[in-house]
């Protein structure tokens, strides 16, 4: 059965999380390519920073051996496009997930953790890769684990149990009343994430949401 596992892991123990680490408020998100074998994700969007801090960044990348290349390509209200070549013998957790029967959902970071999605065609396959994460000493943290039947169950709206706590809770706080009545970080806190990561959690089950019912409405 199809399986949703999300994972974090510490932002030093990712190449990217290592040049974004002076940046605090920064949120990183890994751009989706489908297929992602046989190469490694080339883009990332980055958020909540200015063009210096993100040229900065650029020139840093030079210096980190696991890239070869790190360039900006497009800037689209105020979120920045890098485009990223990898070194061939990068061993971490992006080569994790396209040397075994995994798929990347969602990876998104910021200067303190990373938090990833994945999908395996059932739960053998998300245990290979762990077990390929923890033979190639990566750090790994399993958060949630949902079947694709779970996330429709009760629902309905193909969301994982996550996404669904999220948009309950963000509901019942107030998020979304104007003006807000509880922020990110308040959010965050009572379900032990950071504030971007339940930022990009809130996304996705919105994104989940309207594909779901209104886009299958025509």
């Amino acid at each position: 059965m199809s399986t949703i596992a999300e994972f974090t892991i510490p932002a030093d123990a990712f190449p990217l999380g290592r040049l974004f680490e002076e940046l605090e408020d920064v949120v990183v998100e890994l751009e989706r390519v489908v297929p992602t074998k046989p190469g490694l994700i080339p883009y990332v969007w980055v958020q909540s920073v200015t063009r210096s801090e993100v040229e900065a960044v650029v020139r840093a990348g030079e210096r980190v051996p696991e890239l070869t290349t790190v360039r900006l390509v497009d800037e689209v209200d105020g979120a920045f496009l890098l485009r990223l070549n990898w070194d061939a013998n990068y061993e971490g957790i992006l080569r994790a997930i396209t040397e075994t029967d995994v798929s990347l959902v969602s990876g998104v970071g910021s200067a303190d953790s990373w938090t990833f999605e994945v999908r395996g065609d059932n739960r053998k396959q998300i245990a290979a890769f762990q077990r390929y994460c923890a033979e190639h000493e990566q750090t790994v943290s399993l958060r949630a684990l949902n079947t694709l039947t779970s996330t429709r169950s009760g629902s309905a709206y193909d969301l994982t149990d996550p996404q669904r706590e999220a948009l309950l809770l963000a509901h019942r706080r107030g998020y979304y009343h104007s003006p807000r009545e509880v922020t990110l970080e308040d959010l965050a806190s009572e379900v032990g994430i950071s504030g971007q990561a339940f930022g990009s959690r809130l996304r996705r089950g919105i994104d989940r949401l309207v594909g779901s019912t209104l886009a299958s409405t025509g």
